[in-house]
């Protein structure tokens, strides 16, 4: 028996195409500069490779993105008008933005003036009320555009919107196709294979404010990693459940008692700091020392893990075959906490280096990651942050749910 998979891009014949109309679901949530221009490109660029083959095959590419969070309603500050053109460079073509409604008379002649290899970027979707909302209306207006549906937007693919779940069911239905882009192929690939058969030692470094944020994360992490070291504010929840004092540090006083639960389970398992570098305030003009973790109190406030800290996770990380990192060690955008964050980015770097492989899930880990000038040397860095913490902790992904599956022969790479 083989293993179901989520049907990809890479499974269609090119034939079928040709000629077809195919809205992608694409992530342009890019940061927009004071100007009006698109301040960071990354998340274009991740789209080229499943837009470079629909052109490549003569495909007529409709492309759906949100940007920001407009509530529903037009506001110009979260137009996508500066990504067309930004992504037109990229890939050497026209990219027109069409801001007709779907379902209007407008849209449906644009599209059907479109000839084979031609790309068009539609209006901002969360522009309509009934896009978060997942309406079946919008899912059928957005569905009679195209012939087939590509989910390419793995940083949305946990909510159940009208364009991640509605218009690719609505597809299926009347006998199109509806399949994974590469961009989710690959995530799908590095975030699920990581758990199921992961190279050991298996490390993962889990950092961030929270534990609520995390704790699916960390039952299903547990008991598959050789070791879990935690960093971050949400070390500090720990540090309370091991009897000590944390000054006027963040902690979750209600997840003291999971906490400590926890530690009980994890037994060695689970790596804490052994000191801190805590500040009178968590701002770049801080004034700061490195202490150990049973002596802070007053008015400390931990702002990042301290050099005994880093070296010991440092050894950990360096030692592993499959490292997972979400989450940072500490306040890593204020200059004086940010040292233990960007020696977790270059560590893992040195062990990818070494043929470790390394994810990244996303949000500020990957922040982290550019920060310390190491994105490229790193396996994989994930493209959404909640996507990659609800596809780890065994979760299932509304925008992936709706795609079609298909069974491998003889199951040797379920994905």
């Amino acid at each position: 028996m083989g293993n179901r998979r989520t049907a990809t891009l890479s499974d269609l014949d090119s034939g079928l195409l040709r000629g077809a109309r195919v809205l992608v679901r694409v992530d342009f949530n890019v940061p927009l500069s004071s100007d009006g221009e698109v301040g960071d490109d990354t998340r274009l660029r991740a789209a080229l490779p499943t837009l470079r083959d629909l052109r490549d095959a003569g495909a007529r590419t409709i492309l759906v993105s949100h940007l920001g969070r407009p509530k529903g309603s037009v506001d110009p500050s979260y137009s996508l008008g500066p990504v067309a053109p930004a992504l037109g460079r990229l890939l050497e073509v026209e990219v027109p933005l069409l801001t007709e409604r779907p379902g209007s008379p407008g849209l449906e002649k644009k599209i059907g003036s479109m000839g084979d290899g031609d790309v068009v970027l539609l209006e901002n979707i969360r522009f309509l009320p009934g896009e978060t909302a997942n309406e079946t209306e919008l899912a059928q207006d957005l569905a009679s555009l195209c012939d087939h549906f590509v989910g390419d937007a793995f940083g949305t693919a946990h909510r159940a919107h009208a364009s991640t779940d509605g218009v690719p069911r609505t597809v299926r239905k009347k006998g199109g196709r509806a399949v994974a882009g590469h961009l989710v192929e690959r995530e799908l690939r590095f975030l699920r294979e990581t758990l199921a058969r992961p190279e050991r030692p298996f490390v993962s470094v889990m950092g961030g404010a929270k534990i609520s944020g995390k704790i699916d994360l960390i039952e299903v992490i547990l008991p598959r990693v050789d070791r879990l070291l935690i960093g971050g504010a949400m070390a500090n929840t720990f540090f309370q459940a091991l009897g000590l004092d944390t000054g006027e540090s963040l902690v979750e006083p209600d997840r003291v008692e999971m906490a400590r639960e926890l530690l009980e389970r994890a037994g060695d398992k689970l790596m804490l700091p052994v000191d801190c570098v805590v500040g009178d305030t968590i701002s770049d003009d801080a004034q700061v020392r490195s202490v150990d973790r049973t002596d802070v109190g007053g008015k400390d406030r931990i702002g990042d893990i301290g050099p005994r800290s880093r070296e010991l996770f440092s050894r950990e990380i360096r030692g592993a075959r499959t490292l997972l990192w979400n989450g940072p060690m500490g306040v890593f955008e204020a200059t004086p906490f940010a040292e233990g964050t960007l020696q977790v980015a270059r560590d893992m770097a040195e062990a990818t280096d070494g043929g470790a492989v390394t994810v990244v899930g996303g949000g500020d880990s990957a922040a982290a990651a550019e920060l310390a000038g190491v994105a490229d040397r790193l396996s994989h860095i994930s493209t959404g942050g909640g996507a990659s913490l609800d596809l780890l902790a065994g979760k299932t992904l509304p925008g992936v749910e709706a795609l079609e599956t298909i069974e491998d022969a003889g199951g040797g790479e379920g994905s």
